[in-house]
């Protein structure tokens, strides 16, 4: 075979054709903490993703396991090349897990207008969900249909992989991360269009009046550790809750989160990141149950720092079971606006030197959320320029959902504070992708 036909970018036929060797995007070498984005590593003492080994992501990786990628196939390709040896992929432009449509995942026979007529309220009725639907109904068809996007727009990370955009304009739209059961990832500076769930499920006992429910979240750390999201951004995009339609009178949701972190996953630093234009944005321990607990209990560390949460509804973050750190985030929160900060279940939260900015009629008693019984230090945070106590803000004005004031630990891993008056300016102009010096 006549290696010097091999591209360096990798394809299908690349994989098919060429030795590992020639799976290579660059023979260039960077210092591990040099100009090089690609070689950066986790600073020690950033977050606990630095706790222990800390995070290098695959900063060690040798010249044939570092691609260059631009299309979602190649993408995909150069997570599964290489076995275990560290790997770094660059990303260039914008690549589309979904370019050819949600057509492209549909059953043969499945067709949504049959589906709206075969489940309205008033065909099927409101006390019984659609889970026993045989495999040749419209459902079953749609569990076919949702199947298949969900194998296209899934992509596994490898332990010991960095990931990062190239440039000021690099992004994955349409597909979902999964960082699951493995150790020491980093991605950088990209920008995530959050995926479109081509086939929500309607299920009339959610709630008094049924609801649409969606998978897909543009990244989930699932049982992994030693993790850092750097320079991103997190967007609904050009698909906006605003632009979904209404069916059997509620949204016909189409996301689910930009970023989840569960089953037991540790060690995470979230550091400059921006997340924005979205509802449920953001969750730590995605359940109250036994099974859940016995998983999340003594994990779930999570550091937050940095980032922009703008023009979001909820969730930045909820937090169940995890020891976690937010501090120097602005949070920009207008008339959709429900609350900031989740207390969930055995929740040990630290939210301090953050700045916040409501827009009018927002109260800062809302930034705080009560879902169990759970301690949390919340001081030194601003609130429109004002210090402000979020606990007692929160405790006189919604009297039914008394806080209680001390998480029961002290956060070491904080490299540097910045006065929280100054946040907004400073996340402002360094957070998002596109924006690494």
């Amino acid at each position: 075979m006549n290696t010097q036909k091999c591209h360096a970018r990798v394809t299908a036929a690349t994989l098919a054709g060429c030795t590992a060797l020639i799976l290579t995007v660059t023979g260039t070498t960077a210092q591990a903490h040099g100009r090089d984005l690609a070689r950066q590593t986790l600073a020690a003492g950033d977050g606990w993703a630095s706790q222990g080994t800390g995070t290098t992501g695959g900063s060690a990786a040798d010249a044939a396991h570092v691609y260059t990628v631009t299309t979602w196939g190649e993408f995909r390709a150069a997570l599964e090349a290489g076995g275990t040896a560290p790997r770094i992929i660059k990303v260039k432009g914008t690549i589309d897990a979904n370019a050819e449509g949600c057509a492209s995942f549909e059953a043969d026979g499945y067709d949504f207008d049959r589906y709206l007529a075969d489940y309205a309220p008033e065909t099927w009725g409101m006390d019984t969900d659609l889970s026993a639907e045989p495999d040749d109904s419209q459902e079953g068809l749609r569990r076919a249909s949702a199947a298949d996007q969900d194998r296209a727009i899934k992509a596994n990370v490898p332990a010991d992989t960095t990931i990062v955009g190239i440039g000021r304009h690099a992004g994955i739209s349409g597909a979902s991360l999964q960082i699951k059961g493995v150790d020491n990832v980093i991605v950088r500076n990209l920008t995530f269009e959050t995926p479109l769930d081509c086939f929500p499920q309607w299920d009339p006992t959610d709630g008094d009046t049924g609801n649409w429910n969606s998978e897909y979240d543009s990244a989930v750390v699932h049982g992994s550790t030693h993790v850092w999201l750097d320079h991103n951004t997190f967007t609904d995009g050009d698909h906006p809750d605003s632009t979904l339609p209404s069916y059997y009178g509620r949204v016909f949701q189409q996301h689910d989160g930009e970023l989840d972190i569960v089953k037991g996953a540790d060690y995470v630093t979230a550091s400059w990141n921006v997340f924005t234009e979205h509802d449920k944005t953001l969750m730590i321990g995605n359940s109250d149950s036994a099974a859940t607990a016995a998983v999340d209990r003594g994990h779930l560390k999570v550091t937050l720092h940095h980032n922009l949460f703008s023009g979001l509804v909820e969730r930045a973050p909820r937090v169940r079971f995890g020891q976690v750190d937010t501090y120097n985030n602005h949070y920009v929160a207008d008339a959709s606006y429900a609350y900031s900060l989740g207390i969930g279940m055995e929740s040990q939260l630290v939210a301090q030197y953050n700045a916040f900015t409501l827009a009018d009629g927002v109260s800062a008693a809302t930034v705080l959320k009560k879902w169990k019984e759970a301690p949390v230090t919340a001081d030194h945070n601003y609130v429109n320029g004002r210090r402000t106590d979020l606990i007692a803000v929160h405790n006189a004005e919604i009297p039914g959902e008394t806080l209680q004031s001390g998480a029961g630990w002290t956060p070491t891993l904080r490299r540097h504070v910045d006065p929280p008056r100054a946040v907004p300016a400073i996340v402002g102009h360094r957070a998002g992708a596109g924006r690494l010096r």
